[in-house]
C-alpha cells in the first residue's frame, strides 16, 4: 500500500513533502513457502540443463549453452506456466522448445520425447536454419508461408497439460492458429491456442502427438 505523507523532515533545517511507504511483511510461512518454490524451481533448472546437454551429440555438446526459464501466458485467461528451453550455439545458430508445464514437473522422458533430432542439432551448431518441431516434406502452406496445420479451429483436441503419460490430458477446442504473444521474440509462434474445457487458455507450443493430439471419444 502506498500512503502520503504530508510533510518529512531531513534535519531541522528543512522540511519538503515526500510520499512515505509503508509495507507490510510477509508472515514467516509465506516466505519460506516462496522460498522452498524458489528453491525447487532452481533445482528443476538444473535438472533440465544437465538433461538436455546429456542430450546433445557429444561432438558438440561444448558448443552448446541451455537456458530454462518458466513462461507465464500473457493473456489473463490463460492458465499454465509453460518451461521454455532455449539451445544456443556459439555460431548463433539454435532454437527453442517448449513443454506445457512447469519446471518441477519436467520428466526426463517428456523432455526426451520433445528435444531435437541429432540432424537439427548439428545445423543449428553451424548456423544454420532448421525447424523444430518438425513438418512433413508434403506438409502444404498457407498464403502466409506457414505449414498446414493438423487441426484447424473448432476441432476437439487433447493436450498434454501434466507429467503423467496417461492422466497428464485435458481436453478442449482449437481457437486459433498460429497463437503469439506480444513479449515473444520476432517470427516466434506457437501452432495453437486452445480453450480447454475447463475455461483456461493454453498454448500448444507444437504440432506433434506428444503436446497436442486428436481427441478420443469415448
Amino acid at each position: 500500500p502506498f500512503i502520503s505523507q504530508p510533510r518529512g523532515c531531513f534535519n531541522i533545517l528543512f522540511c519538503v513533502s515526500l510520499p512515505l511507504l509503508m509495507f507490510l511483511p510477509k508472515s514467516d510461512a509465506e516466505a519460506n513457502a516462496e522460498a522452498k518454490a524458489e528453491a525447487e524451481r532452481k533445482a528443476a533448472y538444473i535438472r533440465i540443463e544437465k538433461w538436455s546437454i546429456d542430450a546433445v551429440p557429444s561432438a558438440i555438446s561444448g558448443d552448446v549453452q541451455i537456458n530454462v526459464q518458466e513462461v507465464q501466458c500473457g493473456d489473463p485467461d490463460c492458465a499454465p506456466i509453460d518451461t521454455a528451453i532455449a539451445i544456443v550455439f556459439s555460431s548463433g545458430g539454435g532454437g527453442m522448445m517448449g513443454l506445457p508445464m512447469e519446471a518441477r514437473e519436467v520428466t526426463k522422458e517428456l523432455l526426451l520425447d520433445s528435444f531435437p533430432t541429432e540432424e537439427v542439432l548439428t545445423k543449428w551448431s553451424r548456423g544454420e536454419d532448421a525447424e523444430w518441431p518438425p513438418y512433413e516434406e508434403d506438409d502444404l502452406f498457407n498464403d502466409a508461408g506457414l505449414p498446414q496445420l493438423r487441426f484447424d479451429v473448432g476441432q476437439k483436441v487433447e493436450c498434454r497439460i501434466g507429467p503423467d503419460p496417461v492422466t497428464g490430458w485435458a481436453p478442449g477446442t482449437i481457437s486459433q492458429l498460429w497463437y503469439r504473444e506480444p513479449n515473444w521474440p520476432p517470427n516466434s509462434v506457437a501452432p495453437y491456442k486452445v480453450q480447454l474445457d475447463d475455461g483456461r487458455n493454453i498454448f500448444a507450443p507444437g504440432d506433434v502427438d506428444q503436446v497436442i493430439r486428436q481427441r478420443t471419444m469415448a
